[in-house]
């Protein structure tokens, strides 16, 4: 756990002087949802990439 808490401490200082708590906590958020993803990939539980463009080609248009 130390090691969890020493790179929130980590991020924390990599934002600007005046991020606020809602910064924080999304710069958070992002990063849980990058780590899930990245496990999720390394479970085989990826999409491939044709599937993924074409999801995106439909958010955009």
């Amino acid at each position: 756990m130390p090691q969890v808490k020493n790179e929130v401490i980590r991020m924390i200082e990599r934002l600007p002087d005046d991020a606020g708590i809602t910064d924080i906590i999304a710069e958070l958020y992002f990063r849980l949802k990058v780590e899930a993803g990245l496990k999720e990939l390394d479970e085989g539980k990826g999409i491939p990439r044709a599937v993924a463009r074409d999801r995106i080609k439909k958010w955009l248009s």
